[in-house]
């Protein structure tokens, strides 16, 4: 999603064409085990994919037995990931909606997961409440966004002053840290992974080391996820 009221407009097929250079099949390969490492169990769970993109997460997680619904912006996105459901013959929902107007009613979930979503997001205090708000008391948020102190950062922060706004660095420290709090729910786990530069060579060779340092620490890691939980009595927002 844009920091405007119109979706970012990506094309699909950047995602595939990322994937399939070795920096990028590295590099998303230990971004989703991250997510769901830390996201725990999910056979037989409601979860919500918020920012869904072409459905990969979807799909993974479909896989692990949860009832998964993807939502995004972006009509070819949503096409995208319907494909790829059912070439996977993956059973999933997909519906065209905004993090900040979640066409859901209260507490309709078990998990909800929003990554790369609130760093293209202009009130990402607001879309975290609106996360929070269709999860059930005691439900998980997983959130996954860009680091702000590493290499990675660095080079976004560069081809911005040369003229690319997409990427813009991460807002989940500390912004999404408060913004939980005020939503009633309570961050319990925060990782970081890809501790490499952007570099195929770099990515495979120390991939290995990434799941460590992760649980060591977030500076210096390009992803970085948090994991919120939702209390049981928590607070109108």
């Amino acid at each position: 999603m844009s920091r405007t009221d119109a979706p970012t407009a990506i094309d699909p097929q950047a995602y595939a064409s990322w994937r399939a250079t070795s920096l990028g099949a590295v590099t998303e390969a230990l971004e989703q085990d991250l997510i769901l490492d830390i996201m725990g169990e999910i056979r037989g769970a409601h979860v919500l994919d918020a920012g869904c993109g072409d459905g990969t997460l979807v799909c993974a997680m479909s896989s692990l037995g949860a009832e998964v619904t993807g939502v995004d912006p972006d009509s070819a996105m949503l096409a995208t990931a319907r494909a790829h459901a059912h070439k996977a013959g993956i059973e999933a929902r997909f519906l065209e909606g905004r993090v900040e107007r979640l066409p859901f009613p209260d507490a309709a979930f078990d998990v909800v997961t929003a990554v790369r979503v609130l760093c293209f997001v202009p009130d990402a205090g607001g879309a975290v409440r609106e996360l929070a708000r269709v999860l059930r008391p005691g439900g998980r948020l997983v959130l996954g966004e860009l680091g702000r102190w590493s290499l990675w950062a660095a080079i976004r922060r560069l081809r911005g002053w040369l003229g690319s706004g997409r990427w813009r660095g991460s807002v989940l420290q500390p912004t999404c840290v408060r913004s939980s709090k005020r939503a009633g729910i309570s961050v319990t786990a925060v990782r970081g992974a890809v501790f490499y530069p952007p570099v195929g060579i770099f990515a495979r060779v120390l991939a290995p080391l990434d799941p460590w340092l992760g649980r060591l620490t977030t500076f210096g890691a390009a992803f970085i996820v948090l994991r919120a939980v939702v209390m049981i009595e928590r607070r109108r927002v």
